[in-house]
């Protein structure tokens, strides 16, 4: 009796101890658990926000803000991404997306360069941009931590797990083989488990490389064309150019001569197009806006269409009613024509016909009015691969040298830039259809005016040239003085400012806008127009955002390269020009 109830006494005690032990193991192994999901979450977040910081490097070097706000909507197919921004090296938002109910900034202190922290139910990923080892700005991203009801579902297993070694624990001094069997298929569906959950991630590390494989492949294939187009392109431009400036010095027959000036100016305007093509595609280029009548437009470009192409194509144009009027970059809009016909002539190595028409398409459910123009040929069409990548910057099928694969690019970035749209379609055999649907205009037709030639007398007066590359200066000097001007010279804006403070009696300030120290040219425009409102300033670039924010700041602009006739007109307008 006594040997009866010191074993009930001990089945309880050695039943709690054991269910003790048991809850003590199910929390450490949750916490474990738990801890291994954060390290493994914050491991993929600090991959996403490596791979964005990767992607956006090009986009902040040159300070493109429509790429790297496409690189960080793109995040957004992540469900769990709540927001993210970019922020250049002065900490300033270049780019960024937020979901509803999340604020902007999304990150921790901007002082912060690499970071991988929870914080507030939020883990927040930061990573530097950097480029060639230069610090561009940072990375910043705000995920959700994993929510409450996946938490529970991740540790329900185990939850199940606890249920029934308690409830085993309570039979123990009944049914100690049952608690065995119990035990053992237990232990066997754990095991199962833990090989499935090993082989998936196995695979979805394997899908990972992979994918970041094909990126790179793709990236460095994009690279390798634009650099062997390009260089193909500059350097016959170049060859051009180192010719006839060593012919130049080695002949006096003025004829020759000027074929010689020719041919190097030539090189030069093609290399000017050449950097206008890409500045197009990359959206970057200031568009010089003018309403037209796009049937007469085209009309007017038939003759230069006809010498583009080859005497076996004959060119069509089909307006069968008038046209509504649109807004757009008179020289863009006949390049993306021009583009498009010479597409079309290799599409047609046996002849064919071009065919140009346009239509009306009014809007719906307050959507605009469109002028959709449609370039169709009777060529050899596209396969569907080929189709598919037409508009990819870079992608060409013509063999090197042939073209840099920036045409169609052009294209595409000349309709998006105007506020349009562009497609395609084609069939093997069939031909191809390119067609561009441009916003209508409901203002009047620009009034044609002729250009107004401000030649003359000779040029007087003193110019403070601000210019920090000295072989520009040097060159932009020598014009100056072939023109009738003195002229004294400035590498920095800072100088120039001294300069014009010190010396004074300066009629024309021309500067250069991208210039290295912590003043460029329009802070010098700026400071010269608080502090001397009437003194003329004229600055001169060729980068297209630096054009836009001198035009928006009022300041007449000369973009480079120029040539002689335009500096002088130049000049005579800025001196002329009311204050």
């Amino acid at each position: 009796m006594n040997w009866g109830r010191e074993t009930r006494r001990q089945g309880p005690t050695l039943a709690l101890v054991l269910l003790l032990v048991l809850l003590a193991a199910g929390v450490v192994v949750a916490v474990l658990g738990e801890r291994g999901a954060r390290a493994e979450m914050a491991r993929e977040a600090g991959a996403q926000g490596d791979l964005l910081a990767s992607a956006v490097s090009g986009a902040l070097a040159f300070d493109d803000r429509a790429a790297a706000q496409d690189y960080v909507d793109a995040v957004q197919v992540n469900p769990n991404v709540l927001a993210a921004a970019i922020y250049d090296s002065q900490d300033r938002m270049v780019a960024a997306f937020s979901r509803e109910g999340e604020p902007t900034p999304p990150v921790a202190q901007r002082k912060t360069r690499h970071a991988t922290l929870f914080e507030n139910r939020r883990l927040i990923v930061v990573r530097p941009v950097e480029q060639g080892g230069q610090y561009l700005g940072t990375a910043r991203l705000r995920l959700r931590e994993t929510p409450a009801a996946q938490r529970f579902t991740r540790y329900a297993g185990l939850m199940l797990v606890l249920a029934l070694a308690a409830l085993v624990v309570a039979v123990l001094a009944i049914a100690q083989s049952a608690l065995r069997r119990a035990n053992a298929e237990l232990a066997s569906r754990a095991t199962e488990l833990e090989d499935k959950n090993a082989e998936l991630h196995l695979q979805m590390a394997e899908r990972e490389r992979a994918e970041e494989a094909l990126r790179q492949s793709q990236k460095m294939e994009a690279l390798g064309r634009l650099v062997g187009g390009i260089a193909h392109d500059f350097n016959n431009l170049l060859m051009v150019a180192s010719s006839a400036v060593d012919l130049l010095d080695r002949t006096e027959d003025p004829a020759r001569r000027k074929k010689l000036t020719d041919g190097v100016r030539q090189a030069v305007d093609r290399g000017s197009g050449l950097t206008r093509q890409l500045l197009a595609f990359s959206r970057r280029a200031p568009l010089k806006t003018a309403v037209i009548d796009p049937a007469r437009q085209i009309e007017g470009l038939r003759i230069l269409l006809e010498r583009s192409l080859r005497e076996d194509i004959r060119v069509e144009l089909r307006f069968d009613a008038p046209l509504w009027p649109i807004e757009i970059d008179v020289g863009e809009l006949e390049l993306a024509l021009i583009n498009l016909a010479v597409n079309a002539r290799d599409a047609m190595p046996n002849g064919g016909v071009l065919t140009i028409s346009g239509e009306n398409r009014p809007g719906e459910d307050g959507a605009a009015d469109l002028v959709c123009i449609k370039v169709a040929d009777t060529g050899t069409g596209m396969e569907p691969e080929v189709l598919a990548r037409v508009f990819e910057p870079f992608f060409t099928t013509k063999e090197v040298g042939r073209g840099t694969g920036l045409g169609l690019s052009q294209v595409y970035g000349f309709t998006r830039s105007s506020g349009g749209v562009a497609h395609v379609n084609s069939e093997v055999g069939r031909g191809t259809t390119f067609t561009l649907c441009l916003p209508a205009a409901d203002k009047p037709l620009t009034e044609a005016v002729a250009p107004t030639e401000l030649r003359g007398a000779p040029g007087s007066g003193r110019v403070l040239l601000v210019e920090d590359d000295d072989a520009v200066a040097e060159g932009v000097g020598q014009m100056l003085n072939d023109l009738g001007y003195s002229f004294m010279r400035a590498p920095t804006a800072a100088q120039g400012l001294e300069m014009l403070n010190g010396a004074g009696g300066f009629d024309l300030v021309l500067s250069d806008m991208v210039m290295p120290g912590p003043m460029d040219g329009l802070a010098l425009a700026r400071a010269i127009r608080e502090k001397r409102p009437d003194q003329p300033v004229m600055l001169s670039t060729g980068f297209s955002e630096a054009a836009e924010a001198a035009r928006a700041s009022g300041f007449p602009l000369l973009q480079k390269p120029y040539r002689l006739e335009e500096l002088s007109n130049a000049l005579r307008e800025a001196l002329h020009r009311p204050a």
